[in-house]
């Protein structure tokens, strides 16, 4: 088992946090610091993410202002309702800037259901087809909509074998879908509710995911990692995310850190 009390900056050289949302207000004032810290953690490179067209267009003006960030662009499915035919023509046209590296966040959500559920399912179909369209990866945010985002993502990798097609974030399925993701051709990224208790159904899960399409996030500001739970998340924290998952899959932190980062650079087009 790998050792949880080594120096975490040494563990964590080279990490890739290939979610994290840096234009959020929760950031406005010490952005700078924020990524300080991640550099002295050993967070190599972040992927910021879109969210709306105005956060689309924030990641990208982070990415051009930083070599280490890169950029999504895409409407959550929270928005979904609000997506219309001319935001998808600008999200094409900023899907061509050299320093975005996928499409997303797009996928379901009806935990929440802030947009109805067949504005959700017409804004994923959207995205997905602009991410064929632009030859990227694809982020898929899931909650509470496991067997319809399945059912999508047959649908769309049907006539695409061989592919890797994109991550799903923050995975919170069974380990059966975890097992049918990566034979669609996905990545499973994994954050801070590996840290949490009960955790049992996604322990499971990640056992089940080959190494080569594993990913860690933070998916900052949110869901922070044990023991940060209750503060503002941020990327020096993936570090916490590389040792738990090493630890529940035994094997050694710096194994897992290459691996992952490896798969992050592969999937995004070749960050380094």
């Amino acid at each position: 088992m790998p050792d949880e009390h080594g120096p975490m900056a040494d563990a964590g050289h080279g990490m890739i946090d290939t979610h994290a949302h840096l234009d959020a207000r929760a950031f406005a004032n010490d952005l700078p610091g924020v990524l300080e810290r991640a550099e002295a953690a050993g967070v190599r490179h972040i992927v910021t993410v879109g969210t709306d067209l105005e956060s689309s267009r924030a990641a990208i003006r982070l990415a051009e202002g930083h070599g280490n960030i890169w950029a999504t662009v895409g409407v959550h499915p929270h928005d979904a309702a609000r997506l219309y035919p001319s935001d998808v023509e600008e999200l094409r046209q900023l899907a061509r800037h050299p320093r975005v590296v996928a499409i997303g966040e797009t996928g379901l959500d009806f935990y929440r259901d802030l947009s109805p559920r067949s504005a959700q399912m017409a804004a994923f179909r959207l995205h997905l087809d602009l991410a064929r369209d632009s030859s990227l990866p694809v982020i898929i945010h899931d909650r509470d909509a496991h067997d319809e985002v399945l059912q999508e993502l047959r649908r769309w990798t049907a006539h695409r074998p061989g592919h890797e097609h994109g991550v799903l974030h923050c995975f919170s399925g069974s380990a059966a879908m975890a097992r049918e993701s990566v034979e669609l051709g996905f990545c499973i990224a994994v954050g801070g509710p590996i840290t949490y208790h009960p955790r049992g159904d996604l322990i499971e899960a990640l056992q089940q995911v080959p190494l080569e399409r594993l990913l860690l996030e933070t998916d900052c500001p949110y869901l922070p990692p044990e023991p940060y739970r209750g503060r503002r998340n941020e990327p020096a924290y993936l570090e916490r995310v590389a040792r738990e998952v090493a630890r529940v899959r035994w094997m050694p932190v710096e194994e897992l850190i290459g691996a992952t980062s490896a798969n992050a650079s592969r999937l995004f087009g070749g960050i380094c």
